[in-house]
């Protein structure tokens, strides 16, 4: 059963697994994909992580079910995080954050490093200098590219939902290894659009994206995992992740494209157990 709870002015829409005296760590989960995304994947694929750790998965502002109200940048995406974590008594957590969920993990453990035990990254970047590889990567792909809408979706200048959606539909191909075009359709009817979110997420936050000089300030232990086959956080970008933090551990799942955690499911979830068992050793009820 979903549950709600306002902070900063919003109502935020979440799962939670519970409290237990065997948990070894809380999880929250961040979602990407800002305006095209939502909490349930996230608390999908990491549910077998319940049997030893209490997972909560959120819709941040702006995103699924949650509500909406500018601003959308990543102090205020961060602020809402910690609010969470003190508004449900979380104590220390463990942040785990995919793709432009990355960002905001790492914009979290920069602004608020002795409340994290780890953190553990999924297909993600500390700047924005890859952009124009995973552009290169899908007009060089097999698949139609529209141009201009891939622009205008990279630049945060979609029209609405409806060219938010269309403009989606064309790179979705690019983001497995292995196709599923019924899949690809049914996840599309699911994808809650908000357009508004992406703007401003990519015209506003992306520009002036760049934390790479300031990976060494994050102390956690850090889990970086990706995709060999990402096309829209390359492989490159983890790179730079592990290379500049002081803690880290990159594993590269050799099968997957921007989603081991959906492509590669067991090996992902047993790297994530592997890396938490190393690292966490203190209850957090």
């Amino acid at each position: 059963m979903s549950e709600s709870v306002t902070v900063n002015g919003v109502k935020l829409v979440y799962d939670d697994s519970g409290a237990s005296k065997n948990q070894k760590a809380t999880i929250v989960t961040l979602h990407g994909g800002p305006g095209m995304s939502s909490r349930a994947g996230d608390w999908a694929a990491f549910q077998p992580l319940t049997d030893g750790y209490r997972l909560i998965s959120y819709d941040q502002r702006g995103n699924g079910q949650s509500e909406g109200s500018e601003p959308y940048s990543h102090a205020q995406f961060v602020a809402d995080l910690e609010a969470l974590r003190e508004t449900l008594n979380l104590g220390k957590i463990v942040v785990l954050g995919g793709s432009y969920g990355g960002f905001l993990a790492l914009e979290y453990a920069l602004a608020h490093p002795q409340n994290l035990q780890a953190v553990i990254l999924r297909d993600t970047a500390a700047s924005n200098r890859f952009q124009d590889t995973s552009k290169k990567r899908a007009m060089d792909s097999e698949f139609p590219m529209d141009e201009a809408s891939l622009d205008r979706l990279f630049s945060g200048q979609m029209r609405d939902n409806d060219d938010f959606r269309a403009s989606f539909a064309q790179i979705q191909p690019l983001y497995t290894v292995e196709r599923d075009p019924a899949a690809e359709a049914e996840r599309l009817a699911r994808i809650p659009f908000r357009y508004a979110t992406h703007n401003w997420a990519f015209s506003r936050n992306q520009p002036e994206y760049d934390l790479v000089a300031r990976l060494r300030e994050i102390k956690v232990p850090v889990l970086v995992t990706v995709g060999r086959h990402d096309w829209i956080t390359p492989l490159e970008a983890s790179e730079e992740l592990a290379a500049h933090l002081p803690n880290s551990e990159l594993v590269v799942f050799e099968h997957s494209g921007h989603s081991p955690q959906l492509e590669e499911q067991p090996l992902y979830l047993q790297t994530v157990r592997g890396f938490l068992t190393r690292h966490i050793s203190a209850v957090n009820a």
